[in-house]
């Protein structure tokens, strides 16, 4: 690793900062306390005695190298490490906590480097093996094994294929950021000379359909983060295998509470022509998405104004018709289980008879003293039950939303799903967190549901890999003591668990992660932190110890990933610019 400097990813190769092809020696292997490899947690002790000169240039979390049969410049086998502590020891037998040091260092600029020795504890994750300098050589890892020699040196990791190699960096897929190291850029002597980062989309087991959480308070840049990498979903020639041999684009939708991921249809005028040559070679998806479709849910009171985007809008209205296979869409937080039993023994009956099922007119089915009378009657339901439903069912956000002026989503699947296409479903101009809340589960219901059952009705969400992205999921994920609440997270768990055999992605957004449900988090396999000062929201992350420290502290932009099958924990740098249109302008 490398002083990134002030590299900018937009500026003019010309202003990058030069590295040394062969990386940079910075000291040698140390046996001064023991030189220990173990399969014990924290049982390793390989430490390296940096000399004067390279001092300013190691970072804790950097990453080095080291020959493993001692013969400099072999280039068979290396040790890649992390640096994981660093200290300062004396040379010499002294005392340097007296006046008269004192005086001594405050006389002279600075302190005089030879008198104190500089150590650097490594921590191994694994020995690469291949010639890094020789492009036609695959790099292979194993799991550290062997010992580097006393006095072997030390010198940073400069090739980018030993430090992918090292961590584990797949060459292709989803574009998220460049590994970093306490927020600069890691730098190599490759063109260009970043290393990316890159989740794994080849093969029967993309990482995506095994779904993603991106976590980050106010200010951390999540929404910018998010965008990049959702545009790196519908990049063109981009198709996942389905299980009957097809090989499909696919498709996005996302819940999009304050309308900013409509943007993704327009691009960004601020991306200048180097910047965008630098994309290009990196293989980063950019520019505005065409088939990108806002669908507006009408409901009445309410008026959608887009903000700040060009993408076309669709109104939309949730049918009624959808509480046939999901009785607790009108369930509501305040039904118990014994409440829930006979609203959906009236459902049924209500379904069965009606012709045109519509809210109003199941109002008026429980209102009809001839059902009131079948039911309390013949004691099939208790009279406060049949009470307490049909108060509960009568609600305003129920009467304002369902069945409204717009196309029913159910003869919008279309529209809702289109391969290589984006969806958004904005919510921000909806009046009440009920009315919220109805929309967004109403709609991924009908697509989980589509996308598990054997028989689908609507064979254009099943036959499609489908990514479902929710920013603000903690509002409709959270575990909660109601049947409502249960019933969500149990459909979110089928769909997490079954999601990478239907190429199905669950893509959640929030900046409170400890509030989703621990059945659906726990399922998410790549976790990407942004800054984060909650200890219990780090906490829920179970993010590797050295990770977790850092989240607070990341500036904005920053982020750790804990992606365990797809690469080591790393820390990235996110692009400085969104690939497409980002806030107003």
């Amino acid at each position: 690793m490398t002083d990134l400097g002030d590299f900018d990813l937009a500026s003019d190769e010309s202003d990058q900062p030069e590295v040394p092809e062969s990386g940079t020696a910075i000291g040698t292997v140390t046996v001064r306390e023991g030189l220990t490899l173990s399969e014990e947690p924290g049982g390793d002790r390989i430490e390296a005695y940096i000399t004067p000169e390279h001092r300013d240039d190691v970072r804790l979390r950097g990453y080095v190298v080291v020959p493993l049969d001692g013969a400099e410049g072999s280039h068979v086998e290396h040790l890649f490490c992390r640096i994981e502590r660093l200290r300062y020891a004396h040379e010499f037998s002294t005392d340097d906590a007296t006046a008269i040091h004192s005086r001594r260092a405050l006389s002279r600029d600075g302190i005089d480097e030879s008198d104190y020795k500089f150590i650097a504890s490594l921590h191994p994750l694994a020995t690469v093996v291949g010639d890094p300098t020789d492009a036609e050589v695959t790099m292979g890892r194993r799991l550290p094994d062997t010992l580097p020699k006393p006095d072997a040196t030390v010198r940073q990791a400069a090739f980018e294929s030993e430090i992918k190699t090292g961590l584990k960096l797949p060459s292709v897929g989803l574009f998220v950021g460049h590994l970093a190291v306490s927020g600069e850029r890691v730098m190599t002597a490759a063109t260009p000379p970043t290393v990316d980062y890159r989740l794994d989309d080849e093969g029967d087991d993309p990482m995506l359909f095994r779904h993603v959480l991106v976590a980050g308070g106010t200010g951390s840049g999540k929404t910018h983060a998010t965008k990049n990498i959702l545009r790196q979903i519908v990049a063109d020639g981009r198709t996942y295998d389905m299980p009957d041999g097809r090989s499909v684009p696919p498709a996005v939708v996302i819940v999009d509470p304050q309308d900013e991921y409509a943007q993704l249809h327009d691009d960004n005028p601020a991306l200048s022509d180097e910047f965008r040559r630098q994309l290009r070679r990196e293989d980063i998806a950019f520019g505005g998405v065409d088939d990108t479709k806002v669908l507006v849910p009408v409901a009445e009171g309410t008026k959608y104004s887009p903000r700040d985007h060009r993408a076309e809008q669709v109104p939309i209205t949730i049918p009624f018709e959808l509480v046939r296979s999901n009785h607790w869409l009108i369930a509501g937080s305040r039904l118990n289980d014994k409440q829930l039993n006979a609203l959906s023994e009236l459902l049924r009956r209500y379904f069965h008879q009606a012709d045109q099922p519509t809210y109003r007119d199941f109002v008026d089915f429980l209102d009809d003293d001839t059902v009131i009378a079948t039911f309390t009657g013949d004691g099939k339901i208790h009279e406060q039950t049949y009470d307490a439903v049909r108060r509960r069912v009568n609600n305003q956000a129920f009467r304002r939303t369902f069945d409204q002026d717009g196309r029913p989503i159910t003869e919008a699947t279309e529209v809702l799903v289109r391969a290589g296409g984006i969806s958004t479903i904005p919510t921000y101009h909806l009046n009440s967190g009920a009315q919220r809340t109805l929309v967004v589960l109403a709609i991924a219901s009908l697509l989980i549901d589509e996308k598990l059952t054997s028989d689908p009705y609507y064979p254009r969400i099943a036959d499609r890999p489908l990514v479902l992205a929710m920013d603000e999921a903690h509002n409709y994920l959270a575990a909660a003591n109601s049947v409502q609440a249960a019933r969500v997270i149990r459909k979110f768990t089928d769909a997490a668990k079954q999601g990478r055999k239907e190429r199905l992605g669950l893509f959640l957004v929030t900046q409170d992660p400890g509030d989703i449900a621990e059945d659906i988090r726990k399922q998410l396999n790549t976790r990407i932190s942004l800054n984060l000062s909650d200890e219990d929201a780090i906490a829920s992350l179970n993010l590797e110890r050295s990770l977790a420290k850092q989240v607070p502290e990341l500036e904005t932009g920053q982020m750790v990933v804990h992606s365990p099958d797809n690469a080591k924990a790393v820390q990235l740098l996110g692009l400085n610019q969104c690939v497409v249109k980002h806030g107003t302008r």
